[in-house]
């Protein structure tokens, strides 16, 4: 998107106005690159494949290059454009004036309008938003004309409130999950601003409307977010199906916080979609999936996946097994393999378990406001002193355990939040697993605390560990 604004100096006030500022606009292009452009060029994730998406994550160049290339709109159908990005953006043409679905990031507004207008510059009648994150409304204002309307869910207006109710939180939570964009979520800005409510027409369980002779069905299917909405073309047989369906195990549940996302949510919604047997699906992140044949396979594997991982974490929660266990146990069967991404099947696991019971594990010490924590310092005095505590810390680490490893600096730092053999094991066992992580999010993680580690290091200050 840098090299776009370059080339386009003319939208550069634009970009500026609506992120407060051109450096805000190129930090936030920055950021989402690490977690949506994984699926911008692939409709699925094939094994053989993974190594190099996950060689491709790691290199910012080729990040911030994905979707830049696209030169033309993608012709979907008679009548169905697509413009490509870290979220896509749709256009479907008519004889009474054009609908949109989704507008993808601020950043990536322009050159979206920009590709689709060069197919139509009819008047937007409709723009459909199938949720409320960012990278699917950030250019519902580029888009908007006097006599648009903006179609959500009729959740859509509290799932934007809850999003600007706990703004700072996820400030906080999103300068880890977006490594690269910590220093513009810590500062003040547009990350503190109340989220617009810019739709004008909400919704229920399904909303029907034709425009210039073409039907659409707009079907609520919560899975990703609980205002989801999935939208349905019958007469083309192409349903747009959001952050319903993308190449990898979804993410039901987010590092950086969320509300539930409950997997038979998911299931139901892709049952609708799987009934009305789309020719074409059209994801909001990736490529379309062409052919019915290859549409049920795809969203069946997908659905059963969920529905599989589902019913052995509640069976595994009515056998009595604690949530790691089930972490440990539960895997995908070979033939419900659908890569991990973006979502991660532990992260999953547990978003279910504690979906359904809380947080509460029946160690009634967990019952009280006093953490596990606050023994640690009692730990290190008994183990002889903070040493010994970080030799055994870097044993776990050569031993080929570096979660344990990371464990062990926990209770070491808690004694001695400037301890320097702590904070080194800590810092090789946080590169260790960067070296195994095929998940942008957790590459994500482990890079910000990597760079909180080293700062702690350079400038003796107290380790994230010990707060």
């Amino acid at each position: 998107m840098m090299i776009a604004a370059k080339r386009c100096g003319r939208r550069r006030a634009w970009l500026a106005g609506m992120c407060g500022s051109m450096a805000t606009c190129r930090a936030l292009c920055w950021a989402l690159c690490w977690v949506l452009c994984w699926a911008v060029t692939i409709e699925a994730a094939p094994p053989e494949e993974g190594e190099t998406l996950v060689q491709s994550l790691r290199s910012p160049a080729a990040l911030l290059r994905m979707g830049a290339d696209q030169k033309e709109a993608l012709k979907i159908a008679d009548g169905v454009y697509l413009a490509i990005g870290f979220a896509n953006t749709a256009m479907v043409t008519t004889d009474e004036g054009n609908v949109i679905i989704d507008t993808s990031l601020v950043v990536h507004a322009p050159r979206h309008k920009r590709l689709l207008e060069a197919v139509s510059q009819a008047p937007i009648r409709y723009i459909i938003l199938t949720h409320g994150h960012a990278d699917h409304r950030g250019g519902v204002r580029l888009w908007k004309q006097p006599d648009t309307k903006v179609v959500a869910h009729r959740n859509y207006e509290e799932f934007i409130a809850y999003q600007s109710r706990l703004r700072g939180f996820f400030r906080r939570r999103n300068a880890a999950q977006f490594a690269p964009l910590r220093q513009w979520f810590s500062g003040r800005g547009v990350a503190d601003a109340p989220i617009p409510m810019e739709a004008t027409l909400l919704v229920g369980d399904r909303y029907d409307f034709t425009l210039g002779g073409v039907r659409f069905e707009v079907h609520h299917t919560p899975g990703e977010t609980y205002d989801h909405i999935s939208v349905w073309l019958p007469d083309k047989k192409i349903a747009f199906v959001g952050d319903n369906y993308y190449a990898s195990f979804p993410n039901l549940y987010t590092l950086r916080g969320t509300k539930p996302r409950w997997a038979l949510d998911y299931v139901h919604s892709l049952d609708k979609v799987l009934a009305w047997k789309p020719e074409i699906v059209v994801p909001a992140h990736g490529m379309p999936i062409r052919g019915a044949e290859n549409v049920q396979k795809r969203l069946t594997r997908y659905r059963d996946a969920i529905q599989y991982v589902h019913d052995a974490v509640v069976q595994g929660m009515n056998d009595g097994k604690d949530v790691y266990t089930l972490m440990r146990e539960i895997r995908l069967p070979e033939e419900l393999q659908v890569g991990q991404l973006y979502g991660r099947l532990t992260w999953s696991i547990r978003g279910i378990y504690e979906g359904y019971a809380g947080w509460f594990d029946g160690n009634v010490a967990n019952m009280y406001a006093e953490p596990v924590d606050a023994v640690y310092a009692d730990l290190v005095q008994l183990a002889g002193g903070v040493d010994p505590v970080a030799r055994r810390a870097r044993e776990k680490l050569e031993q080929g355990h570096p979660v344990q490893a990371l464990r062990l600096t926990d209770v070491a730092l808690k004694a001695d939040p400037r301890h320097e053999a702590s904070l080194r094991v800590r810092l090789d066992a946080l590169r260790a697993l960067q070296q195994q992580a095929t998940n942008v999010l957790e590459m994500s993680w482990l890079s910000a605390a990597v760079n909180e580690t080293k700062k702690a290091l350079a400038n003796g200050e107290t380790s994230p560990a010990a707060r």
